[in-house]
């Protein structure tokens, strides 16, 4: 699908682009495998419950943390349901796979001369198991995690450390992710240019994002550059 003319970023304004790492350049279906498929999986064995008993168990703890640190951390999950979180991702690692036009997109936009920089959510342990599947890291002028900043990227004290750290221009950078909470911040703490991901994950149905200008992938902002 591409861009209407209108919703094409204008690239002669932008400097740096901020990218998501889990449903804008990798697949969202690996993570979802993890935490809606082998995650509960375990914790019914180990419990001795059917699956919709124990989906009912951790649904609400999953809600109390929703959008804090704590929902990001493996090191949170694995004490609060005794799993080896990291553990569980590094026996299905094989799993983990580039959207489509994801690394292209990251290949274009390098030769153009733009500074490419990943905010991710993920945990810094999950992000070098993706690294090491994908060589994702490589296509980057810098990666930095909400573990490292001390907030989720949903709170605007992430995007004051990422100003402060990346030195970037709110007004001329562009932003991309497939969280509409996150987007929603993006937008508060400056972010020019912001564009939401429809199909995060490639076995599921696309988001709407009727809110921001959105994109089923990162290689439509191509256009025009």
């Amino acid at each position: 699908m591409d861009l209407p003319a209108a919703a094409r970023p204008d690239w002669s304004a932008i400097d740096t682009v901020l990218l998501d790492l889990d449903g804008t350049l990798l697949d969202l279906a690996f993570d979802n495998y993890i935490w809606l498929g082998r995650v509960p999986e375990i914790f019914a064995e180990r419990h001795g419950l059917s699956l919709a008993e124990t989906h009912a168990q951790l649904a609400p703890r999953f809600r109390r943390v929703a959008g804090t640190l704590e929902w990001y951390s493996i090191d949170y999950w694995s004490r609060e349901l005794g799993i080896d979180i990291e553990a569980v991702h590094n026996e299905e690692a094989a799993r983990v796979a580039w959207l489509p036009g994801a690394r292209g997109f990251l290949e274009r936009i390098r030769e153009s001369g733009k500074r490419l920089v990943l905010l991710t959510n993920s945990h810094p342990a999950i992000l070098q198991i993706k690294h090491r599947q994908t060589g994702v890291l490589d296509y980057l002028d810098s990666a930095y995690t909400s573990h490292g900043f001390g907030a989720p990227k949903e709170d605007p004290r992430f995007w004051q450390t990422a100003q402060a750290t990346v030195g970037f221009d709110p007004q001329r950078s562009l932003f991309a992710d497939d969280s509409a909470a996150v987007l929603h911040a993006a937008i508060r703490a400056g972010i020019g240019h912001v564009y939401g991901v429809r199909r995060p994950d490639s076995s599921r149905d696309p988001h709407a994002h009727e809110e921001f200008e959105s994109i089923d992938g990162v290689s439509e902002l191509l256009d025009g550059l």
